[in-house]
């Protein structure tokens, strides 16, 4: 796939994979994205995860029609990238890696070498000269290990993004961008917002028409709705309104609790409300919308003096990736002594901005005249 005159895609799709990096689930598999540069130097983009290096090869030998590649630049050792580097070296063993000294670091641990005799060690503002095409190197620590750098191609405006706007995702699968890329951010960048950030600013001074993640579609339309929704996501902002409950229930009560409050949300009018049983979710999907709206109602029962295993997790997840600017209610469920809602919010302590709303339903064992009327509190002040 041509994506310049000069630039070709030589990625692939892996359809074998079921969950990516042992947990996130991809029914639409993953892209492994990597490109080469021809120029009076040819520079390699990056390299494949270790299932699909023979493939890899093959794209790029067919790309390099007869000629060498000169350098394989390196700008995330995650093994998706780069567990390809040594067959690669061994294949074209003239070429020279250019990478930050984080990179190569890595690199020894990965495969017993860092390639001191074939190496080029780039920081902030480094150049490689191919002959046409300049490429300017752009440090991107912890977005998201701390060896990151991302290129910057001035002749094609083109930005190589390493795992920046990236995706879950074959390329052959047909989907919505936004959903796949913000479950990918939150799920696996989220943490690092602040980072995220500073790289935003970094590529506000550059003038791009194209990105290039290594995930997911090469972006060449429409880049502010990408970088928009980047800068949403990386300063914590609430995307779109609306209300997620995520809860969790034993015998039936809680969830019927949940639903009534659903029910009356959407009947005064609430533009969105998303629930999410976190026994049978997708957590990721879960924690997904719980970073994209606005308020949250979380609702489980006191379990072993605690709150549910999975709502326990669920809340590791959303503090864990700095949840913030939020209002949060709570709905606790017990037969004899519950504390779920106490310990639910000290989860939270270390959460910045956490508003929890006055009201908090408490169900003892099953629903009440005066649970129900505490669940029309909680949904009139969540609409206020």
């Amino acid at each position: 796939m041509k994506i310049t005159n000069d630039i070709k895609y030589i990625g692939v799709n892996d359809h074998q994979v079921d969950l990516f990096e042992g947990q996130y689930v991809v029914p639409n598999g993953m892209a492994y994205n990597s490109y080469v540069i021809m120029d009076q130097k040819i520079a390699v983009m990056d390299t494949v995860d270790r299932n699909f290096t023979g493939e890899w090869l093959r794209n790029l030998s067919d790309a390099l029609e007869g000629r060498k590649p000169d350098y394989l630049v390196v700008q995330h050792m995650e093994p998706d990238h780069s567990a390809s580097i040594d067959v690669f070296l061994q294949t074209w063993p003239e070429t020279v890696v250019v990478s930050s000294a984080k990179a190569f670091a890595m690199m020894k641990n990965f495969f017993g070498t860092d390639y001191a005799d074939r190496r080029i060690v780039v920081g902030e503002g480094d150049v490689l000269d191919l002959g046409t095409h300049r490429l300017t190197f752009v440090t991107a620590p912890m977005v998201h290990w701390p060896e990151v750098i991302v290129t910057y191609d001035a002749h094609d405006k083109v930005l190589f993004s390493a795992d920046g706007f990236g995706k879950f995702g074959a390329l052959d699968a047909e989907e919505d961008w936004a959903c796949e890329a913000r479950r990918y951010y939150i799920g696996i960048v989220g943490k690092y917002g602040p980072q995220v950030q500073a790289l935003l600013k970094k590529a506000a001074t550059l003038d791009i028409s194209i990105i290039c993640p290594l995930h997911g579609p090469v972006l060449t339309e429409d880049l502010g709705y990408y970088i928009n929704l980047y800068d949403i996501w990386s300063s914590y902002r609430v995307e779109s309104e609306g209300i997620m409950i995520a809860y969790t229930s034993v015998y039936g009560n809680t969830k019927a609790a949940v639903e009534l409050l659903a029910k009356k949300l959407e009947e005064q009018g609430c533009p969105k409300v998303v629930v999410n049983d976190l026994a049978r979710c997708d957590m990721a999907e879960a924690v997904e919308d719980a970073f994209r709206y606005g308020k949250l109602v979380l609702a489980t029962t006191t379990y072993n003096g605690d709150v549910f295993p999975f709502m326990k997790e669920f809340i590791h997840h959303l503090t864990e990736r700095n949840y913030q600017d939020r209002t949060i209610g709570l709905m606790e469920n017990g037969s004899w002594a519950p504390v779920a809602a106490k310990v639910m919010k000290t989860m939270f302590e270390k959460s910045r901005n956490i508003t929890f709303t006055e009201t908090s339903v408490k169900i003892m064992s099953a629903l009440s005249d005066e649970s129900r009327a505490q669940i029309d509190a909680l949904a009139a002040e969540l609409l206020r």
